[in-house]
């Protein structure tokens, strides 16, 4: 099958489009023609070797996709061959950029047929990341005031949304380019972060959202009533710790579950989030869509289009 792979750490540079070996399904698995894989912003993490651990070379990047099932292993009786599905790898393993993929048959979902492939592997991953922050770690509630840090990205402008539909008050950043759309999305207050310092331009807030990290992250406590607390995924595996005491800093576990992607196809279905923008890539610009990916500017979805 054709893949995008590594065989070394590096940049987007390092990225080959070659052959590998088909998968086969081991029992409770399925094999997946893939049809579309998005693009995240760990897997310019994991091309640069950030990420603990000694994967085994060559090794595909991606996390999120939708495809075909092409075959069945044992002990799988929910799905059938030529099921349309989506879905994110198991926790800490890569290799979506691929035309097949094998996969736990328990953790995919159904696509609708009101989602394309390109459509529904945009919304997996961004998709669980911001349930299981927003209703799991969070636990966000009606009238709550929350802060969502770098608002056009894919989770972030998920959470936007779906805080919206739970009756939260949403505050985001953003460049001002993008302030209008991110109004379109819900959120009540857009703060652009070029001309603005936002600890000076929020009231209190009872949670906070960061997708930013570095300094943003540890500014984002200042915000919070007591009592209130912090969720953070681009500030590595363990959560910033606050200078003060009466907040709580969260890193929010994101379990691969059906229910979860099946969560995501209902709130799509009753117009509580709808896709982002995406622009589609071929195999072969993998490694120009990476790169765009690594500059952390972006509005919307990247996605690879296999097939």
């Amino acid at each position: 099958m054709k893949a995008a792979y590594i065989e070394k750490f590096g940049g987007p540079e390092v990225l080959k489009i070659g052959e590998l070996p088909d998968p086969v399904a081991g029992p409770g698995q399925i094999v997946v023609e893939t049809t579309a894989a998005s693009i995240n912003g760990a897997d310019a993490k994991v091309c640069a070797g950030e990420y603990p651990g000694q994967p085994r070379f060559p090794l595909s990047l991606g996390r999120d996709f939708s495809g075909t099932v092409a075959a069945l292993g044992e002990d799988v009786s929910d799905l059938r061959v030529g099921d349309a599905v989506f879905g994110v790898l198991e926790t800490g393993r890569d290799g979506t950029y691929v035309e097949k993929l094998a996969i736990g048959a328990a953790i995919v979902a159904k696509k609708p047929e009101t989602l394309t492939h390109v459509e529904a592997a945009a919304l997996a991953l961004i998709g669980l990341t911001a349930l299981c922050t927003i209703e799991n770690s969070l636990k966000l509630q009606k009238g709550e005031t929350i802060l969502i840090q770098g608002g056009a990205g894919g989770v972030a402008s998920f959470a936007i949304q779906l805080a919206k539909h739970l009756g939260a008050h949403v505050i985001t950043t953003a460049s001002a380019a993008n302030a209008p759309y991110l109004r379109e999305l819900g959120a009540d207050q857009v703060i652009d972060y070029n001309a603005t310092d936002f600890t000076k331009a929020v009231s209190p807030c009872d949670a906070v959202f960061d997708t930013v990290g570095g300094d943003v992250a540890m500014r984002s406590f200042s915000v919070l009533k007591p009592g209130g607390r912090a969720a953070f995924i681009a500030s590595g595996a363990q959560a910033p710790k606050p200078e003060r005491a009466d907040v709580t800093a969260l890193r929010p576990a994101v379990p691969r579950t059906r229910a979860h992607l099946e969560r995501i196809v209902e709130l799509h279905r009753i117009g509580a989030v709808r896709v982002p923008p995406i622009t589609e890539f071929s195999l072969a610009q993998a490694a120009d869509a990476l790169r765009i990916s690594a500059g952390r500017h972006l509005k919307g979805k990247l996605v690879l289009k296999l097939r």
